[in-house]
């Protein structure tokens, strides 16, 4: 394959992610944007292979085929529930491919460069690496954390910044090592330091960071897993995967800012890794006494929901956990066709990812034109005869706005207590993931339907039906 060829091939393939990206930006076009994704990534993959591989072609084929069915079995074993986790720890695939094109690059001695072509690639390499590292183990730690394999809350180290300070003048104290004995043939050392350096610097900013932002983490490291993508192209000289990197790394980054926004926090606090640690004053004690909570049976909320004409449904994690949103999906219609009008709130960060509650409720069939942003819907709540809240809670919890020391105050969320009734499903009293007390189900308009999410909506459902 001539080199006009795979430059027309890379261009086109460059053409289709850009065309991937714009079509996940919305809902309708989501799946039209998975397949432009799909046919670029397949159309690079066979351009580089055809005209760039000129041996060891059998490893190739080899790795791309046990890759593509680990890849596969993954993707149909995984549940929609786990599919953050599954994101992260794909994050951290990235990386570490990162740090071992880079190892490659170093001791590969076939290669004669010298002066400032030298120096560049080098550089080249080093921030490859280093980028490559952070982004490896500040993906297994979102994965530890969003599998609840370590602690969802954040851990604040006593001078953490000061810590983290030092961490990046290592690093580039080590990058001046590296450049200047990498031109005598050296250096080795001081990378594997930086490496080091990088990997601690990952896990640290990760851990530092509340449960209740993690799909800002995920955002975030996946603009990283981006950049160590374009950092592999200027290792290897891609000018493609330069573009595949840089179109990742941006676009994630635009979206953890745009999340950021959306959630009145400093996107710079996520890059340092101090993003919702406020003072944990707030999570201290319940928000109300027990015998201040109104209880209420799947009879009693199914009545309440054919009483009503305008209802909201806000799901969240505890809905993905439980399967039920098929059955949310059997109620709407049944409430619809009874003339109700329904309308689902998303919020920002409901789910454990950007974009997880969406996802979730296109699965069960619900209308993209009846679910709306927190932005969209929030001023309607007064109007709101019912809120249905369905496994969720810091993204309805009162206490960002009522409650000065709490760990997400300033946060927006969705505000149903500003209507007529509240309907919460869960399963007890607990707390939800950033270890904060909820003040809504304490007050006067709120009532508690106990139990696990799918039982309850198959009683609501059950009782509607009659």
């Amino acid at each position: 394959m001539n080199s006009g060829v795979i430059a027309v091939s890379y261009i086109s393939a460059s053409a289709l992610f850009i065309l991937a990206l714009n079509g996940l930006s919305h809902q309708e076009k989501a799946g039209r944007g998975n397949l432009y994704g799909m046919l670029g990534m397949g159309l690079a993959l066979l351009a580089t292979i055809l005209g760039l591989v000129t041996n060891n072609q059998g490893y190739l084929v080899g790795g791309m085929v046990s890759g593509g069915a680990i890849g596969w079995l993954l993707a149909k074993r995984v549940e929609m529930t786990h599919m953050p986790e599954l994101v992260a720890i794909l994050h951290s695939m990235v990386g570490l491919a990162a740090v071992f094109v880079g190892y490659a690059n170093t001791l590969e001695h076939n290669t004669v460069l010298s002066g400032v072509e030298k120096t560049i690639h080098d550089v080249e390499t080093y921030v490859g690496i280093l980028i490559g590292a952070l982004t490896f183990s500040g993906s297994v730690a979102a994965y530890l954390k969003l599998s609840a394999r370590i602690s969802s809350k954040p851990l604040l180290l006593p001078g953490r910044h000061l810590f983290n300070l030092g961490l990046l003048i290592a690093a580039i104290w080590f990058g001046a090592v590296f450049v200047g004995q990498s031109a005598a043939g050296g250096g080795l050392g001081a990378l594997i330091v930086m490496t080091l350096i990088a990997l601690v610097f990952g896990v640290h900013m990760v851990v530092a960071i509340g449960g209740a932002d993690m799909p800002v983490v995920v955002s975030m490291l996946n603009s990283y897993s981006g950049w160590a993508a374009a950092a592999m192209g200027f290792m290897l000289g891609n000018d493609l995967l330069i573009v595949v990197g840089a179109l990742v790394g941006s676009s994630g980054a635009i979206l953890s800012y745009i999340m950021c926004k959306a959630m009145n926090r400093k996107f710079i606090n996520v890059i340092m890794g101090g993003f919702g640690t406020g003072s944990k004053a707030g999570a201290a004690g319940p928000a109300g006494e027990a015998g201040d909570v109104s209880s209420v049976e799947a009879e009693e909320a199914a009545n309440l929901l054919e009483s009503a004409k305008e209802v909201m449904i806000l799901p969240g994690y505890g809905m993905a956990v439980a399967h039920a949103q098929h059955i949310v999906y059997e109620i709407t219609n049944k409430l619809r066709d009874k003339g109700i009008n329904v309308r689902f709130g998303i919020h920002p960060v409901a789910g454990r990812m950007p974009g997880h509650m969406n996802v979730l409720l296109a699965e069960a069939q619900v209308p993209y034109d009846i679910v709306y942003g927190m932005d969209e819907i929030n001023d309607d709540f007064p109007n709101v005869d019912v809120s249905l809240v369905i496994g969720a809670n810091d993204i309805v919890n009162p206490a960002a706005q009522e409650v000065p020391d709490s760990p997400i105050a300033g946060m927006p969320v969705l505000e149903p207590w500003r209507g007529k009734t509240t309907i919460v499903l869960k399963r007890g009293m607990s707390t939800g993931y950033a270890g904060v007390d909820n003040p809504l189900f304490y007050k006067e308009n709120t009532r508690m339907l106990f139990g696990d999410a799918k039982d309850s909506v198959d009683a609501m459902l059950a009782f509607l039906s009659k």
